[in-house]
């Protein structure tokens, strides 16, 4: 069917639009596409018009228009943008209204419209499209989850480590990465000849960490982690104002240096690290794990021996058979330097999302000469285990805000406790009283002072998924009382300042 729709579409495209030139079709079993280059450009607008006019084409087909983006001809970024209209086929109106209604929801739960109205991130003309740029409450979101993520990640053994942004070229050219990811470096340069590249990933500063001192076999595992920010030269029609692809990427990764002998074990504490995580999130029952391999006919895209890359698949494999993970083994989406476990997570609207991954390398090491010395005074070569466990913090951030609506648990809400007085003639020197003593505990609380109704500030409240609203009048500040609200709830609670303070702890570290 989509074949047949994808003739129709270009058949619609030719007629209502000038000049078509450069023009292709294609299709698989989700989707049909036409791209072309025309005199005008096409818009939302056009959708209805053509849905509406492929049908009165054959009557027998529906279809929903989903997106015009701009892509290179032939996929080559050396070659001048045209138009892609993406469209999708059902086989009964019925179907068609329920996509519709999945649309709907997808649009309420889209972390770009959530982000704006709770005033999380935003995006900039003057700075470019995928760069997103944190407000202070989307900060402390960011900071809270990189905080629990390192707290959590302490637990394993892990050191916090701080590299710079920039390299030398030479860093990336024994990684592999330059010449495997040459499209995607930015190359910084400047009027005093300095020539640096902007780090594409943090694995191959920390092989020099590592490399840094003399190591015995006694100090191994040796477990680095780092929250910092990555880059990456996407194509320029696959950014836009999302977080779902970034140039600028807020990566949290690790990196253990091991003994051969270690590994498996290894691998299964950073599977129950996730495990752990993700469990805290409400986030882990939804997910199914991928056995990432080479891809076996083209082994000459990946850096390393065949021997090891066979033993490193045969570890994972054990891993996932004593864990109970059941890894769907998927050929061709190894890493550059070795296969790997992705997580991989439904999103609200069931899309999968690869956030964790255990990734092992016997390359890396090798090609940086790293080594320690064993129990017999020789040198030996250390295998290096990658891991992310929260990954992107932007494409987590996307995966929280859309999963829970932007309701987030208390311990991330930027505002824990927003204060209302009942009459701020009456009420404010109680409500700062308040205030300071929540600021007193690192507690997160917002005062309203607007001149705004009391039940317009409390709608408002809702609005910004606020966790707990208090209400203070002359009861509270006459008896030293707390009233507050529930978000979603209508019923009113009240309680001494102390017991408020206890009850608020508990909530706050409940994971």
């Amino acid at each position: 069917m989509n074949k047949k729709c994808c003739e129709l579409l270009k058949q619609v495209i030719n007629k209502n639009y000038n000049n078509i030139r450069l023009d292709s079709m294609s299709y698989n079993d989700d989707e049909f596409y036409y791209e072309f280059k025309a005199d005008e450009q096409v818009s939302e607008k056009d959708f209805s018009q053509i849905e509406s006019e492929i049908r009165k084409l054959d009557n027998s087909i529906y279809v929903k228009i989903l997106r015009v983006s701009g892509v290179y001809y032939n996929g080559n970024a050396s070659n001048e943008m045209i138009n892609r209209v993406v469209g999708k086929s059902f086989s009964s109106q019925e179907e068609l209204d329920k996509y519709n209604e999945f649309l709907a929801e997808a649009k309420e739960r889209d972390h770009r419209k959530i982000g704006q109205e709770l005033d999380l991130f935003c995006f900039s003309d003057y700075v470019g499209a995928g760069l997103p740029l944190y407000t202070p409450r989307g900060t402390i979101v960011k900071d809270a989850l990189q905080k629990e993520i390192e707290r959590i990640c302490k637990k394993y053994g892990f050191q916090k480590v701080s590299c710079p942004s920039l390299a030398d070229i030479s860093l990336f050219e024994t990684s592999g990465h330059a010449k495997k990811f040459n499209d995607e470096l930015f190359r910084v340069e400047s009027p005093k000849g300095h020539k640096f590249v902007l780090k594409p990933v943090q694995c191959p500063h920390h092989t020099q960490i590592f490399a840094s001192k003399l190591r015995s076999y006694k100090d191994l595992p040796i477990r680095y982690m780092e929250s910092d920010k990555q880059y990456r030269a996407e194509l320029p029609g696959a950014v836009g104002n999302s977080l779902s692809r970034v140039y600028a990427i807020t990566v949290e990764d690790g990196h253990s240096f091991c003994r051969r002998d270690q590994v498996k074990q290894e691998v299964i504490n950073m599977c129950n690290l996730i495990k752990d995580f993700y469990s805290r999130m409400g986030l882990w029952e939804n997910h199914w794990v991928s056995l990432s391999v080479r891809d076996y006919n083209h082994q000459e895209k990946y850096i390393g021996s065949k021997k090891d890359w066979d033993i490193c698949e045969q570890i994972l494999q054990e891993v996932s058979d004593e864990l109970g993970l059941n890894a769907k083994k998927c050929e061709g989406e190894a890493a550059l330097y070795g296969p790997k476990l992705d997580f991989m997570f439904k999103d609200a609207l069931g899309r999968d999302i690869q956030i964790p991954t255990v990734q092992l390398d016997f390359a890396m090491p090798k090609r940086f000469n790293l080594f320690y010395i064993d129990e017999k005074g020789e040198k030996q070569t250390p295998v290096m285990v990658h891991r992310a466990v929260l990954g992107s913090y932007e494409r987590f951030l996307a995966l929280l805000l859309e999963q829970f609506k932007g309701v987030l648990p208390i311990w991330l809400s930027p505002v824990q406790v927003n204060i209302i007085p009942i009459n701020m003639k009456y009420h404010d020197e109680y409500c700062r009283k308040i205030q300071q003593l929540l600021e007193d505990e690192n507690i997160r609380v917002e005062y309203d002072i607007s001149k705004e109704q009391l039940g317009k500030k409390i709608r408002q409240s809702n609005i910004m998924k606020n966790p707990l609203t208090l209400i203070l009048g002359d009861n509270e500040r006459d008896n030293n009382l707390i009233s507050f609200r529930k978000l979603g709830s209508e019923e009113t609670k009240t309680m001494s300042i102390a017991e408020f303070l206890e009850f608020i702890k508990i909530e706050i570290n409940k994971r």
